[in-house]
């Protein structure tokens, strides 16, 4: 039997470089090998926490949905699907509800933070605080769960949202018996914290981040403007400590990577290294941006694809809900 591995990219921006290193490439990596059953999703519904404008969250879901196919995803091998339109997670997630204690959402890093923002402000600690804020990760552990995933590829900071899930599942099925499948995550542990243009992690909070599908003339000026030492040219530099070399080793090849490894040891000027960066960034996403570009301009393409994919999503989970359903006693036939 394959394992089901799951991700889901929320629409909250233009999807950057921490979004594909952190998160898109490990699960298309994934997703290649035949022990797999990958399955990917848009996570609107999460987006709702922020967005709340209409033309923005159907510009960002799609740009999300084009990203993962401009960057190799193939929706014959895979599950791809818009989270809203896989209406049983969000039943699920009023289940889920139920078996999760208050004190557990209230130390989830997303909403600790805020709260602590607005005491340190000398605000209610509520302050700007939404209940779908307060209850994301329940609704992400019903994403997780409804698909009996066992993978799950992360970023550093979601590992927590993982946790969550298995603690509300382990709840259940305490209760009910074996039902839920306990999820494990995966995390790339040379990529768990990507630098942003600053040196801090790569974030849209801080403005540090450079765009994935950047024309090439503004992806140079992103390049150039990241943060570097003032060691000359000849003096060697640590690789494993380069936001420049960090970059470079994910889009470029394994030997390039070594040559470049060997260069940094050996002593290069940053503006040259900078130069190498761009320049292999630039040729690898050359394609994948035109695709991006031609699926942004094919919503209703976009949107077949997305319907495909909720419709063999659907197999699976309306199912498996209605087992749920009979364990908890709501369904009697």
């Amino acid at each position: 039997m394959k394992k089901q591995v799951l991700t889901g990219i929320k629409p909250t921006g233009r999807v950057h470089l921490g979004n594909y290193i952190g998160a898109i490439k490990p699960a298309l990596e994934l997703a290649r090998e035949e022990s797999y059953q990958p399955a990917y999703f848009v996570a609107d519904y999460h987006g709702l926490t922020k967005i709340h404008n209409k033309e923005e969250m159907n510009e960002l879901s799609r740009g999300i949905a084009a990203t993962w196919l401009a960057l190799g995803l193939d929706p014959a091998k895979a599950i791809f699907y818009r989270q809203s339109d896989v209406p049983e997670i969000f039943e699920l997630s009023w289940i889920l509800a139920c078996f999760s204690p208050k004190g557990l959402m209230n130390r989830a890093h997303a909403y600790k933070a805020l709260a602590e923002g607005n005491a340190q402000a000398g605000k209610e600690a509520d302050t700007g605080v939404n209940m779908g804020l307060f209850t994301y990760p329940i609704l992400m552990a019903s994403d997780i769960l409804l698909f009996q995933t066992e993978v799950v590829p992360v970023g550093k900071d979601q590992i927590q949202h993982v946790e969550i899930a298995r603690d509300i599942a382990e709840s259940f099925n305490h209760t009910y018996g074996e039902t839920f499948t306990l999820p494990h995550y995966i995390v790339e542990k040379e990529t768990a914290v990507l630098p942003g243009l600053d040196g801090r992690k790569m974030s849209k909070s801080y403005n540090n981040t450079i765009p994935l599908f950047e024309e090439p003339k503004k992806l140079q000026k992103l390049v150039n403007k990241i943060k570097t030492d003032s060691s000359p040219p000849a003096a060697p530099k640590n690789p494993d400590d380069s936001i420049i070399f960090s970059l470079y080793k994910e889009f470029a090849s394994e030997v390039k990577a070594d040559e470049m490894k060997n260069r940094f040891q050996s002593g290069i000027g940053w503006g040259e290294a900078k130069k190498e960066l761009f320049e292999v960034m630039n040729e690898f996403l050359e394609e994948p941006r035109e695709k991006y570009r031609e699926l942004m301009d094919s919503p209703e393409k976009l949107n077949e694809i997305l319907m495909d994919g909720a419709e063999k999503a659907r197999k699976k989970t309306r199912p498996f809900l209605q087992e749920v359903k009979r364990k908890i006693g709501i369904l009697h036939s």
